[in-house]
């Protein structure tokens, strides 16, 4: 509908085959925006320049990230200088790069903003202070897309809660798991716990099984590998009503890709 934004947003897109299920996928995907989490689109963990390039030239409008983001030394500076590419917010000042970014688009726009969880990750500044200040400085009259790269269900089901009726969605990340929980929140904020993965389901979180199950079964380091088969893409769909900025539906999104 005219008075409705669409927004297509996709899980933690892992190595190559996610990259080229994105690829496949987007060719046919219908959305106004499409945002993806690409922390772990080099090898599985942490994202290069090429990498992030390469998701974009498929369409992609806006790449978030989470912990994963510093594992290739690269991507500091190209932080710096691709806006469409962002880290989260709640990193120490002086960080490289930016925390949300507004993208415009056949005569819409959005905000994605980008957080990372403290329970069980890294000690950082508040999120949900992080957050209040964004929106004190955010446009007003345009729509605000979420993405919380955490570990503890609790604590995404909270900022979901904070965030009601201030943002038009709130989608958790990091897990890898697509949860079911997806809903409208009261005061018209769409919210999932976890939008899942975009890569091989035949894995261990993305990861092949075996290596896996030796680290489990011995407690020795080992040298993870990306699954290859039973490529799936997972996450959410997501329409908002262009003048209340309100959530109207949220759909997940699981599609499996030959």
């Amino acid at each position: 509908m005219p008075n409705n934004i669409t927004v297509l947003f996709l899980g933690d897109v892992i190595g190559k085959p996610g990259r080229k299920a994105i690829e496949k996928y987007l060719k046919t995907a219908s959305a106004d925006f499409f945002v993806v989490n690409g922390e772990n689109l080099a090898g599985g963990i942490g994202v290069t320049p090429s990498t992030a390039l390469e998701a974009l030239s498929y369409g992609v409008d806006v790449i978030t990230t989470g912990n994963h983001v510093w594992k290739k030394k690269e991507i500091a500076i190209f932080l710096m200088e691709e806006q469409r590419v962002i880290r989260p917010l709640n990193y120490p000042d002086g960080t490289p790069g930016f925390g949300y970014t507004l993208v415009r688009k056949n005569g819409k726009s959005l905000y994605v903003a980008n957080i990372e969880g403290r329970i069980f990750m890294n000690p950082l500044n508040c999120p949900f202070r992080a957050m209040e200040r964004f929106i004190e400085e955010a446009a007003g009259d345009v729509p605000i897309i979420v993405d919380f790269h955490a570990e503890a269900t609790s604590e995404k089901i909270a900022m979901g809660w904070f965030l009601d009726g201030k943002v038009s969605a709130v989608v958790g990340t990091h897990t890898h798991v697509q949860t079911a929980d997806e809903r409208i929140l009261p005061h018209g904020t769409g919210y999932i716990t976890d939008a899942g993965m975009t890569g091989p389901a035949d894995s261990v979180i993305g990861m092949e099984k075996q290596v896996v199950l030796d680290r489990f079964l011995t407690q020795l380091p080992q040298k993870f590998e990306v699954g290859k088969d039973d490529v799936e893409v997972q996450g959410v769909m997501i329409t908002i009503d262009s003048a209340s900025k309100r959530c109207v539906a949220i759909e997940r999104v699981k599609q499996k890709i030959d």
